[in-house]
């Protein structure tokens, strides 16, 4: 029986599980996606319903070891230096709304929102209630964090 599978892309990230320090290491995307050119964000690999993604530690002393983390056990996941739009014609139509997360262990995120909703529903709350996806992006000067909606504690705008 042949085994078909998806080739799949490293991308350097940073994840925080709900216990310890954030890990660097690689997450692994699909190289194509039917939905638009070129791979798989880091945001629709998390936003996929299968429970688990895998994970290289840096750290790890073998190059090919790989763990399996749980999404539910993931507070985040953050890639350094990279935009959560990269299409110009919808960034410059997203609102921006600043924002400050305190997470489940009292950690705090502070950063913006791109925020793609009609004008008249485009505060911070109807961005967090947009969707059903267990992940959304907030972005500081350094870095997308893809932020587990289960592990915020509570949200306010910072505008």
């Amino acid at each position: 029986m042949a085994v078909y599978t998806v080739p799949r892309v490293a991308v350097a990230a940073h994840v925080t599980l709900a216990t310890g320090p954030a890990r660097p290491g690689q997450v692994f995307v699909a190289e194509r996606v039917p939905q638009h050119d070129g791979p798989e964000t880091v945001l629709e690999m998390l936003n996929r319903p299968e429970p688990f993604f895998a994970f290289r530690p840096e750290e790890t002393s073998k190059g090919d070891a790989f763990i399996f983390i749980s999404k539910v056990q993931a507070v985040s996941v953050a890639q350094h230096r990279q935009a959560p739009i990269s299409d110009p014609a919808r960034l410059s139509a997203a609102k921006l709304i600043g924002l400050e997360l305190v997470l489940a262990d009292e950690s705090t995120l502070a950063g913006w929102a791109s925020v793609e909703l009609p004008p008249e529903q485009s505060r911070l709350l109807d961005y967090l209630n947009a969707s059903n996806d267990p992940f959304f992006a907030v972005w500081t000067h350094a870095a997308t964090h893809y932020v587990n909606r289960g592990h915020v504690r509570f949200a306010r705008p910072l505008d």
